[in-house]
């Protein structure tokens, strides 16, 4: 009886957590077929309409559908088989459209972003929502669901696929479905928990001390997501440029890229299957026009390689609006080199924002503020660095997804090679991005200290009290150096130091503040026959500091205009009696001027 009695509370324990976990197993599971299903079917759906309107159809709907699968098996990356090839011999078929990858990609990660919140999203619906409520389904769970419901879609897709004459690649699909899925549902799952930093730390600490110190000391969340923006915006202006590119041989050769059109096909259907599959590889064609800007160029077949300097004659390959903006085989003209500013740009842009993070925290740095202050240069050309390193990873991984085989032979290699490409790309944008992420940092930490030193109105002002002006002020005794003042109740400012004592009978305080070189004490009016009138502008400090004794905010000292005037450095000794003549007169001192020295 006893031994039952404690059982119970296992069982229902176990219980309780099997019921918990399994609404989010069973949303994940469901979202990842879901999603595989949503991409599945807008393939079939596309080809069906192609398939439907062709007036020379050459299989059934059968076919139709297993060119479908087999095309979305493509859209993961995986490599395809042509089978009724001439020569009888299968041909490969390996470049991905890289716009129909977005499609699945972003199936994946949603459905995992909202797996996470699959059991919330049902409570929200009774009565009792947000009172007691389950929590979000674990980050593992989920992912699990979600990655186990596609990959099960997935290996059915590929299995009905293999039987069509374009068929996928085992070793390929085995390989690209499940490294789309798993990183596509690992970032949404990521995204539903709000992005934490644990993540991604428990990855960075496995990197190299030097990196490792880069990425995981001090403000490391502030370094690394700069650098990733930074790459992310230079791989943008790489693919930007290319685009660009490319728009531009097209119009160039219009008109060949117009009767390739036209040759390809002559049903209304075709043309448009043809614009469909054009458009999808324009994001491809970008990448191409990238690589050929970065210097290392892309292959059309074995032996043939365009770059900015020169174009080896091309291979016999079917007329395709694409390939007509292809330059022409020889050698380049300076009209092809102008193709180097689109990394210049690209490396401009990188070391731009690389600078615009290293002072961001130095904007609100102000006394009493929280602002860690701009970076050091050598802190701010590591950052660079690493965005360069991020963006030629970019870069490479785009190079590899945007080309593969189309073929055998001499048609067994189409696209940039993704190494040399990523080489180039990190020689370009490190070689720009550094020093314009140290000129712009300078430049904005200038503009910063002009910015204090002046206030609203332009006007002049002292700089904020730091140990450093302190120093400085100290050291260089440019404050008030050389002038004296005399004060009604006793006190004097120092001859030669650059400080002001304040009697502590009257304030309380007994400490000395700096006076900086820009602001002047007195500006004498008098002249050599008169009395003498002067002027007294009080050094107003930048802002007010705390007592540590009376507790109060430091006010600027008042300074009480006297009538003793300050006799300049080169003052003659005709003109020094003048002065102490008049001087007695007007107060009635007897005595005699002291003689010069």
């Amino acid at each position: 009886m006893t031994q039952l009695t404690a059982r119970r509370p296992l069982l229902s324990s176990l219980l309780t957590r099997m019921r918990d976990r399994s609404p989010g197993v069973a949303a994940g599971l469901l979202g990842g077929a879901v999603a595989a299903g949503l991409g599945l079917g807008s393939f079939a759906v596309l080809v069906m309409v192609l398939w439907i309107s062709s007036p020379y159809p050459d299989s059934g709907p059968s076919g139709a559908l297993h060119v479908a699968a087999s095309l979305w098996l493509l859209a993961h990356g995986a490599e395809l088989v042509r089978t009724d090839t001439l020569s009888g011999v299968p041909a490969p078929v390996g470049v991905t459209p890289l716009l129909l990858l977005a499609l699945p990609v972003w199936l994946v990660h949603r459905a995992a972003r909202d797996a996470v919140d699959a059991a919330g999203a049902d409570e929200a619906e009774g009565e009792g929502a947000g009172v007691g409520g389950p929590p979000p389904v674990p980050a593992r769970t989920a992912w699990t669901g979600v990655v186990l419901g596609y990959l099960a879609v997935g290996s059915a897709a590929a299995w009905y696929a293999s039987d069509g004459d374009l068929r996928p690649s085992w070793g390929w699909t085995c390989t690209c479905l499940p490294l789309v899925v798993v990183a596509a549902a690992g970032t949404g799952v990521w995204t539903a928990y709000g992005r934490p930093r644990a993540a991604v730390d428990s990855v960075l600490i496995l990197l190299p001390g030097g990196l490792r110190r880069l990425l995981l000391g001090p403000d490391a969340r502030d370094r690394l997501g700069t650098a990733a923006r930074a790459a992310g915006a230079g791989a943008a202006v790489l693919v930007g440029g290319g685009a660009s590119l490319l728009a531009t041989a097209l119009v160039w050769h219009g008109e060949a890229t117009r009767e390739s059109f036209l040759r390809l096909t002559e049903g209304w259907s075709g043309r448009f299957a043809v614009l469909l599959l054009c458009l999808a590889l324009v994001p491809n064609a970008a990448v191409w026009a990238a690589a050929y800007a970065l210097g290392p160029g892309f292959t059309l077949g074995v032996g043939h390689t365009v770059t900015p300097l020169a174009s080896a004659p091309a291979p016999l390959l079917p007329p395709f609006p694409l390939l007509s903006a292809v330059p022409d085989p020889g050698l380049a003209t300076p009209l092809n080199w102008t193709v180097a500013l689109v990394p210049v740009a690209a490396g401009l842009t990188v070391g731009w924002f690389t600078a615009r993070g290293a002072v961001a925290g130095a904007r609100e740095e102000r006394p009493g503020g929280t602002g860690a202050g701009a970076w050091s240069r050598g802190r701010t050309a590591q950052v660079a660095g690493l965005a360069a390193v991020l963006c030629a990873g970019l870069v490479c991984a785009l190079a590899a997804l945007a080309g593969g085989p189309l073929g055998v032979a001499a048609l067994s290699r189409f696209g940039p090679v993704w190494w040399m490409t990523g080489g180039a790309a990190l020689a370009w944008i490190a070689a720009t991005a550094v020093p314009t992420a140290l000129g712009l940092r300078a430049w904005r930490c200038r503009e910063r200290r002009v910015r204090d030193d002046r206030d609203e109105n332009g006007a002049t002002i002292g700089r904020p009290r730091t140990e450093t002006a302190v120093a400085t002020a100290a050291d260089t005794g440019t404050a008030a150096a050389g002038t004296a003042a005399l004060v009604p109740d006793g006190g004097a400012a120092p001859d030669g130091g650059g400080a002001v004592t304040e009697p502590a009978g009257e304030t309380g305080r007994d400490a000395a503040v700096p006076c900086p070189p820009d602001v002047a004490h007195a500006t004498d009016t008098a002249d050599t026959t008169g009395p003498a009138e002067s002027t007294f502008e009080p050094y107003v400090p930048y802002v007010s500091y705390a007592d540590d004794t009376a507790g109060h905010a430091f006010e600027p000292y008042d300074f009480r205009p006297v009538d003793t005037p300050q006799a300049p450095w080169d003052e003659g000794d005709a003109a020094r009696r003048a002065r102490w003549a008049a001087l007695r007169e007007a107060s009635g001192d007897p005595a005699e001027p002291p003689t010069a020295p």
